[in-house]
């Protein structure tokens, strides 16, 4: 299946995929030497490839990449390799500091886009950049919000020295100063309203007809399956975004017509223990890639018409 793309990518403007083959090598291949080892502590990182998709399918070089919820800053170093510029918002100075270190990478290695970090919480990060050059300049928003106990992490086991297969690594940070802000730690309903909130404030950097792609999955909670995709497309819906397209972004490799799995010990051991609970669980093998546009102001719409009439 085909999809538009509605702000053009360079090489393949207009031709994306509803199925997107990125997970057609191992995450670890796919990070190769760009990123600090300090990056794996990190519980939810975006695939490279995801970020790269979405980069070249929605964007041309030399535009403006941001990621609210930066993380390690993949979306940043993927985008600088790819000749755009990239602007990053993360609340725990963790992260923010080692997505810097990642940029600094980028830029040792020849990459041409240039990148920044912001720390703080997303949507007033997003407010004050509004009264800044940045503002109606972004043509991407590309963002994956935490979500769930299935979270990525590592795994210690007998023959690591523990006593036990032991996880870590999968946690965000517990500082109180920041964790009522933190969405990993907030309930469901508060999660989806923190959520529209960052949102609405990247509209006001985003250019008109600039696209916002969401990477994100169902999740369970207490046994209960939580829609996620669909309370993210809710919130972007109430953000004033236009949905486009639900795309997956594969975990998984295809070779040959056949399914390789790409899943990590971790997430093995994590299914394993819900099914023992009667959970009716399954690894997972892609993201949900929601795509939407920011509208065009009818009065600006009109006037293109016109330019191109005359």
């Amino acid at each position: 299946m085909r999809h538009e793309s509605p702000a053009g990518g360079d090489g393949a403007r207009g031709a994306g995929w509803s199925v997107w083959a990125t997970g057609q090598q191992q995450a670890r291949q796919q990070r190769g030497n760009r990123y600090s080892r300090l990056s794996v502590e990190h519980p939810g990182r975006m695939l490279p490839a995801i970020a790269r998709h979405a980069i070249t399918t929605y964007t041309r070089p030399g535009q403006v990449v941001l990621d609210p919820m930066c993380g390690i800053g993949t979306t940043l170093v993927e985008a600088a390799h790819l000749g755009r510029d990239a602007v990053g918002i993360e609340l725990e100075p963790k992260w923010a500091s080692i997505a810097r270190l990642n940029l600094e990478t980028a830029t040792i290695q020849g990459a041409c886009g240039e990148g920044q970090v912001h720390t703080g919480e997303g949507a007033e990060v997003a407010t004050r950049l509004a009264s800044t050059s940045l503002a109606g300049r972004v043509s991407l928003v590309l963002t994956s919000p935490p979500y769930g106990s299935m979270t990525h992490g590592q795994v210690r086991s007998r023959r690591d020295g523990a006593e036990a297969v032991e996880k870590h690594a999968h946690r965000y940070s517990r500082d109180q100063d920041r964790r009522a802000a933190n969405l990993a730690y907030q309930k469901p309903e508060q999660l989806v309203d923190s959520f529209t909130r960052i949102m609405v404030a990247c509209r006001t950097l985003l250019a008109p007809g600039g696209v916002v792609v969401v990477t994100t999955r169902p999740y369970r909670k207490s046994g209960r399956l939580v829609d996620f995709p669909g309370q993210v497309a809710a919130a972007g819906r109430r953000a004033g975004l236009v949905q486009v397209d639900r795309c997956a972004a594969l975990l998984c490799a295809v070779r040959d017509g056949e399914v390789v799995s790409r899943n990590s010990f971790f997430q093995l051991i994590e299914t394993r223990r819900l099914r023992k609970a009667d959970w009716p669980v399954h690894v997972i093998q892609h993201e949900d890639a929601l795509v939407f546009t920011n509208p065009v102001p009818a009065q600006q719409g009109t006037g293109i018409e016109e330019g191109r009439a005359a």
